[in-house]
């Protein structure tokens, strides 16, 4: 057995459970916050089969699109009065495939 973590956009979270339950596969679902951003990011957990990883890999791709933002500057020496929005690069997924050395369901 697996577990698949996800870390994935805010804005990605429905869609992706609901594309997840089309296919009969479970998901925890947990909030989270990223370290560069300092904004909201959802983490699914989600325990499969081996040979189930490729398909929820593929999920995953399909659904999570990297996007454009544009963001206020983090705090530097420039006055606030001349900070300028800068463009970053967000969503897609960060995710991390584990080996589960036993599941039990209580």
């Amino acid at each position: 057995m697996k577990l698949i973590i996800a870390v994935i956009q805010d804005e990605d979270a429905v869609p992706l459970m609901q594309a997840l339950t089309a296919q009969e596969l479970r998901a925890t679902k947990l909030a989270s916050t990223g370290g560069f951003l300092l904004r909201g990011n959802t983490t699914l957990m989600i325990g499969v089969q081996e040979d189930e990883v490729d398909s929820v890999l593929e999920i995953i791709r399909a659904v999570c699109r990297r996007r454009t933002k544009h963001i206020p500057q983090l705090p530097t020496e420039i006055p606030a009065s001349v900070s300028l929005p800068i463009e970053v690069e967000i969503g897609g997924a960060i995710v991390f495939v584990v080996d589960v050395e036993r599941f039990v369901r209580i």
